[in-house]
């Protein structure tokens, strides 16, 4: 059972004022967004946050909360997503897209419901490895903002990176440690030949 946590009340405005807006609809490179006929509604916010790899060495990485996306829906299907983000004003719309990971965080949403248990669902992003997972948080009412907790659960979205099966539920614990091995620095070549 998902137990998602409400988006800022801001962040639902600026989704929902961006979609009444002609100009956004219009300039958005997203043709099925221009194409829709009838309403089209923001669902499912998911709060995304970014795994990021600074820190010591033999540290866990760290994740920030870095906007909150909407899937956008037009009839019985998710079309299009929207993003927001934190501004200095409060949460902002940022951009409509389409692509793989809205068809693919759909898919995921509804494999995590019949998941036992309950999970409060979350987008987290690993940019240096063009990767997104539907991270599933144990604990809904704890609030996490550094490295997910071993007990959670991380779905990769496809498309996932190669040997990381897509649409497959992960422990933390099973998958944190090969994102971690992919993301370190690779070794320094030559230093000790030179020396």
């Amino acid at each position: 059972m998902l137990r998602p946590s409400p988006a800022p009340a801001p962040a639902l405005r600026s989704v929902l004022a961006a979609l009444g807006s002609p100009t956004a609809v219009r300039e958005a490179r997203t043709p099925a967004l221009r194409a829709a006929q009838g309403p089209l509604s923001p669902e499912h916010p998911l709060p995304v946050h970014i795994l990021g790899v600074a820190g010591a060495p033999g540290h866990a990485p760290r994740t920030r909360l870095a906007g909150w996306r909407f899937l956008i829906r037009s009839g019985d299907r998710a079309i299009a997503a929207a993003d927001t983000m934190l501004t200095l004003d409060g949460w902002s719309f940022s951009h409509f897209f389409e692509g793989p990971y809205v068809a693919a965080t759909e898919r995921a949403l509804l494999q995590a419901e019949a998941l036992p248990g309950a999970y409060q669902p979350r987008l987290l992003s690993v940019p240096q490895l063009y990767m997104l997972t539907l991270w599933l948080h144990a604990e809904p009412e704890e609030d996490v903002t550094a490295a997910p907790p071993a007990a959670d659960l991380m779905v990769p979205l496809a498309p996932a990176p190669p040997g990381i099966a897509a649409h497959r539920a992960y422990r933390v614990a099973d998958l944190l440690p090969v994102l971690r091995t992919r993301l370190a620095p690779p070794p320094l070549l030559g230093w000790a030949a030179s020396a």
